[in-house]
């Protein structure tokens, strides 16, 4: 009588069959089931997802189990299923930022189309999918995320050197806002400015942070070539308008990134339909398709389309980004799929190997 015993080539067979519903690949494929081990006829595997995977974790985890049980002669069947995102690729010759894996720049060519509202919400949602998220109000003239995100009060400082980040609903921050008062006028030139910025990044005790939100001030100015110079960006996204004047600034913008080689994560594009709040009727008041243009013009990603929503400019004002005000609404659900979408563009980037090279130090003998 012969006596099935369980294969590696069946369990691969199997996981080729389960496919991760955020990117389309299969476990194998996607390089997320690891470390396969047959004791017996008793499996062993880990699922390791390198993005915030936690709307579909343990979803794949039972699916995984499932499948392997019906393997014959199959016996036991352990899987663990973790996260683990590393830092990834930034532009040529700038280090990172101690404790921080990734920096995500959300930019805009100019004013008044939502950025900073969209910014904190995609920290919001990328914390709420599991990831450990900063965000750095770099809009040093004018501030606004101590106010979304509803925190108040000074940093400490520990050693008299470095800024303890402040927190909100999850997540670290950091801004010139938490420093002055309300206000008072930033009257700087350019160079205070950037020195301004460089600080409240280096200076900062943050605390392994996986993705940090740069929310950066509109234009392509001298905050934005300071960031592309010194800060070592993973990749940047594009908030738009469907407005044909606001599209001509957002190309400004993104072609600036091109040049100093940092990578488009996509375009978001902010108020794309306005929502009545009375009857519900939605139209397209600033133009429709212009965004989706743009993205097919210089071959980017549209990472997603919100409406012009008075809801959600309330729940800026008060302190409680949508995000955290109505974490299963319909805007929110957005916001995460966006958020999902940068997450995994980043999770297919080249890894930063720099820790691999041993540092070379002279010292007289």
């Amino acid at each position: 009588m012969s006596v099935l015993t369980v294969s590696e080539a069946q369990i691969k067979s199997a996981l080729q069959e389960i496919s991760d519903p955020n990117t389309g690949r299969d476990l194998l494929a996607g390089k997320i089931a690891r470390n396969i081990k047959i004791d017996s006829d008793d499996m062993s595997l880990d699922l390791i997802f390198g993005y915030p995977a936690k709307n579909v974790m343990d979803s794949l985890r039972k699916q995984v189990i499932n499948r392997l049980k019906k393997i014959p002669g199959a016996g036991n069947v352990s899987v663990n299923a973790s996260v683990k995102i590393v830092s990834h690729s930034v532009q040529r010759g700038v280090k990172l930022i101690p404790n921080v894996k990734n920096i995500i720049a959300v930019a805009s060519g100019k004013g008044g189309v939502g950025k900073s509202t969209t910014a904190v919400n995609l920290a919001l949602a990328l914390a709420t999918e599991g990831a450990s998220v900063g965000v750095l109000d770099a809009d040093i003239y004018g501030p606004s995320q101590p106010t979304m995100l509803g925190i108040q009060g000074r940093p400490e400082s520990h050693d008299g050197k470095s800024l303890e980040p402040m927190e909100g609903h999850g997540i670290q921050a950091m801004s010139i806002g938490f420093l002055i008062d309300v206000e008072t006028p930033m009257v700087w030139r350019g160079p205070m400015v950037t020195q301004a910025l460089e600080q409240l990044l280096t200076e900062t005790r943050w605390r392994e942070i996986d993705y940090l939100v740069v929310d950066l001030p509109p234009g392509t100015g001298d905050i934005q070539l300071t960031l592309a110079q010194k800060v070592p960006v993973t990749g940047a996204v594009i908030v738009t308008t469907p407005q044909d004047i606001a599209l001509l600034d957002a190309r400004k913008g993104l072609k600036m990134f091109e040049k100093v080689g940092i990578p488009i994560l996509g375009i978001v594009e902010n108020m794309s339909t306005h929502i009545c709040s009375n009857c519900g009727h939605e139209e397209h008041i600033f133009g429709a398709g212009g965004a989706q243009r743009m993205a097919t013009d210089y071959k980017a990603d549209l990472l997603g389309s919100l409406p012009l929503d008075i809801v959600i400019r309330e729940n800026a004002d008060s302190g409680m980004p949508t995000v955290v005000a109505d974490p299963d609404g319909k805007v929110s659900q957005i916001y995460r799929a966006i958020a999902r979408r940068i997450a995994l563009k980043i999770a297919d980037q080249a890894q930063d190997r720099t820790a691999l090279f041993p540092k070379i130090v002279i010292q007289n003998t």
